[in-house]
């Protein structure tokens, strides 16, 4: 896929890791959200249309509430999940307020996607608000979600919400610069892979396990939500989340990062 073809992108959905959001504490970084905010508005007045998929509702909710160490039970992360979307929501709506843009929150769980009749009512849902200009923000819904109804990660979330918005693009923010050839935390001297024609078993076998404490990704996770894209004709980009204004660099067709490229029909 050439660059000028992620120049040409109009519908970007945008997903964002937990540990760019949020402290180690679990509370909000405010100065990396008020950049992605301010970021995704300026492209959206550039006549994009933007859709956030936001990690971050459990790290938030757990540092607000007072619930600390890294191991949470699964009650204790629903129920600090129920507090962070509050705050998340809040957050987001204020600061996309300043820049005269208007959020809806939806929350899902798989079996909105997996049942016929209600993927048709959250592609309409998406669809609506799209064309009155809104920027959708999304997560999963954490607080009702079982085992058998969970995407099991964000990366997983953002790849259905890339496929069911129809959109040109998922920019995939985590905290690494893409995919490398080895795990650059083991082997700092490691390349990088800027692009992936196909995913293939063997590049699969070189994603490694999870992601940081706080968050639930991991490159194996990545990968898959990259597959899922890429087979639905959606391209998907990893690039690192710690400056947000890489969303400028990718807009333009010039930065750093990993493209996987959409299957060829």
């Amino acid at each position: 896929m050439k660059t000028s073809k992620i120049r040409e992108a109009r519908l970007i959905v945008v997903k964002v890791g937990t540990s760019t959001l949020t402290y180690p504490s679990g509370f909000i970084n405010l100065r990396h959200m008020e950049r992605l905010v301010k970021c995704i508005s300026d492209l959206q007045n550039s006549g994009r249309r933007m859709v956030l998929v936001s990690s971050g509702a459990v790290g938030c909710g757990s540092g607000k509430i007072g619930m600390g160490g890294d191991e949470l039970s699964t009650e204790q992360k629903q129920a600090a999940a129920a507090v962070g979307q509050c705050e998340l929501i809040g957050m987001y709506s204020r600061l996309f307020g300043e820049y005269g843009h208007t959020v809806a929150q939806l929350l899902l769980t798989r079996d909105v996607t997996d049942i016929p009749h209600r993927r048709q009512h959250a592609e309409n849902t998406f669809r609506v608000l799209i064309e009155h200009g809104c920027i959708p923000v999304i997560n999963e819904n954490d607080p009702v979600s079982s085992e058998e109804i969970m995407y099991g990660g964000n990366d997983t979330l953002a790849a259905t919400v890339a496929t069911l918005c129809g959109a040109d693009l998922l920019i995939n923010l985590s905290d690494i610069d893409g995919f490398f050839e080895e795990d650059p935390k083991k082997n700092p001297g490691a390349p990088l892979i800027p692009y992936v024609a196909a995913i293939t078993p063997e590049f699969e076998a070189k994603a490694g396990g999870a992601g940081t404490k706080r968050g639930t990704g991991g490159m194996a996770a990545k990968i898959r939500a990259a597959k899922m894209c890429t087979q639905n004709g959606v391209p998907m980009i990893i690039a690192n989340g710690a400056n947000p204004d890489i969303l400028y660099d990718i807009a333009e067709g010039d930065f750093v990062g990993t493209l996987f490229d959409a299957a060829k029909e």
